[in-house]
């Protein structure tokens, strides 16, 4: 079966052209969501997550009213398979239930993969060479070298309850937990 989702950002949009597109490719339910494709919870879509058995087809007017990302379009089509549902995106001519298909939309993940490598790389030859010219990375300390052994010193007393020792540092749990490590 085919089942279509469309989307829109605001309320001022119209779904008109994609529900028109999806029924004439074929589709037997469409569900829709007037929201922003950068929100998590989607109510058509989490719909249309409980219908889709194996061997349905998911169809999209276009990529981008799925997902975002390419990353976030790759885990959805990773998890379509995995569940045995094709899928299809009328404007960019992919359809996963064909060997094509599937070669177009691994090279795109190929892609964003190869991206991901980059960024990476780039960040890690920048701090290469930041740490070569003498800078340290990361976040600023939030408490000084006397602050930090106070902290550990009455940590050690039992004495103080954690929750009062955090607010009198103005450190949270964990920070205090990773001073207390540190120091030990």
């Amino acid at each position: 079966m085919l089942i279509g989702y469309a989307r829109v950002s605001t309320h001022d949009q119209h779904l008109h052209l994609q529900e028109d597109a999806l029924r004439e490719i074929g589709c037997e339910k469409i569900f829709v969501d007037e929201v922003s494709g950068t929100v998590s919870s989607r109510p058509g879509l989490d719909k249309l997550k409980e219908q889709l058995r194996s061997g349905d087809t998911l169809v999209v007017w276009r990529l981008d009213r799925l997902g975002r990302s390419i990353r976030d379009l790759i885990d959805w089509v990773t998890t379509l398979e995995n569940e045995g549902v094709g899928f299809k995106s009328l404007q960019e001519s992919i359809d996963t239930t064909t060997s094509n298909g599937k070669l177009v939309f691994h090279l795109f993940a190929a892609l964003a993969e190869f991206e991901r490598n980059l960024i990476s790389e780039r960040t890690r030859a920048g701090l290469d060479a930041a740490r070569a010219r003498g800078k340290k990375g990361g976040r600023p300390k939030s408490l000084d070298e006397e602050k930090r052994k106070l902290l550990i010193e009455l940590y050690e007393q039992k004495k103080t309850p954690i929750n009062t020792l955090c607010e009198m540092m103005g450190i949270s749990k964990p920070t205090l937990y990773a001073y207390v490590k540190k120091g030990k």
